[in-house]
């Protein structure tokens, strides 16, 4: 038995001399104590190899036995600290987002995370937000699509129509086949088909002042995309009065407008802008005026991007201004909006927290 233990030292040091890897040198003696072990197998009693490598083969299998049990756990062990090592070096924030956002997410909104703006903290209150969108027709129809394809967490949209077959020139949330459907349910059809990951509540009804400070109640962001004056001042007023901020589009042939309504930042209010609703006829539908296919969509887009400006506090919002955009002429333009002392729903006072719009 000695002989094969000098064998063994013989061969260590020699791979050790010649810089063999370690494991290597394992290896080559792992291969001397199985041949010790075949030729006790093999060999009858009594031959001389047998006497001069113990005479048995228990003793080399017990070491045998012993020597796997303590490498395997040796193993377990590294692998263990390893991990341990790994999870120390990875960032808290990055702890966090794998502990917020499955797989999945993380590869869905990979582009949003990299944005030095947004990042992860931007794209985990993207995930706890909670935007309503008034209307589910031309501006809400890419205002609902980006908001949830960004992965804002839930989505609640207001609407009592139908799908109808003149909308599809526009409202591309819809489908041919949806034709006759409640916008709302087509609109909840489509975006869990496009991001399962988002909460939508459907409410399919017209918003009323019983229930809109209710509603409001449960958002963070309110998007209007209405295109009628009543339901517009009903929601300046409510918003106003919860100070939730009032992302506010409108559409007119070729032309575009949008406007973030902030009471909390001391902006005007929607009726600080448009005092009275205009004469019947000064201010024709999109049914009767008509109205630029993908006008919508770039409006709608817009209100999308000013929501998640808001919501992660990136970039310059646009409260206290107005962007108006001209499809006709490939022009845009900005102009700055004033509070009105004798306005019936803000009254030209300053929000307790108010910052000068200018300055916004």
């Amino acid at each position: 038995m000695l002989l094969v233990l000098f064998l063994a030292a013989m061969l260590w040091g020699i791979g050790a001399l010649l810089g063999t890897p370690r494991r290597m040198r394992w290896t080559m003696i792992g291969v001397l104590w199985l041949g010790v072990v075949l030729l006790h197998l093999i060999l009858p009693g009594g031959h001389p190899l047998r006497l001069a490598t113990g005479a048995s083969a228990a003793p080399w299998l017990l070491l045998g036995g012993f020597a796997a049990i303590f490498m395997g756990y040796r193993a377990v062990l590294g692998r263990v600290k390893d991990r341990a090592d790994a999870s120390q070096k990875t960032p808290p924030a990055a702890r966090a987002m794998a502990a917020t956002f499955s797989d999945a997410e993380l590869d869905r909104y990979a582009r949003h995370i990299v944005l030095r703006e947004i990042g992860g903290p931007g794209q985990k209150r993207l995930k706890d937000a909670k935007v309503l969108v008034i209307g589910a027709g031309g501006l809400g129809s890419p205002a609902i699509l980006y908001l949830a394809a960004a992965g804002v967490g839930r989505i609640g949209i207001v609407d009592d129509d139908v799908v109808d077959n003149s909308n599809l020139q526009r409202q591309v949330i819809h489908t041919d086949t949806r034709i006759g459907m409640p916008k709302v349910f087509s609109a909840q059809e489509a975006i869990t088909a496009q991001n399962p990951h988002v909460d939508i509540r459907p409410y399919n009804r017209r918003l009323e002042p019983e229930a809109a400070a209710a509603l409001f109640g449960d958002y963070d962001v309110i998007l209007d995309g209405t295109d009628n004056f009543a339901t517009r001042y009903l929601a300046n007023k409510v918003a106003h009065d919860l100070n939730k901020p009032l992302i506010s589009g409108a559409l007119s042939q070729w032309e575009g407008q949008l406007s973030v309504f902030d009471p909390a930042y001391g902006t005007p209010c929607y009726q600080c802008i448009f005092p009275e609703a205009p004469a019947e006829g000064l201010a024709p539908s999109c049914a009767e005026a008509g109205v630029l296919g993908p006008l919508p969509g770039v409006v709608g887009a817009m209100m999308a991007v000013e929501a998640i400006k808001l919501i992660t506090d990136a970039g310059t919002v646009l409260r206290g201004e107005m962007l108006i955009y001209d499809a006709l002429y490939g022009e845009s333009r900005k102009i700055a909006l004033s509070r009105r002392a004798d306005c019936p729903v803000c009254g030209g006072a300053e929000a307790p927290n108010a910052i000068v719009a200018e300055q916004a």
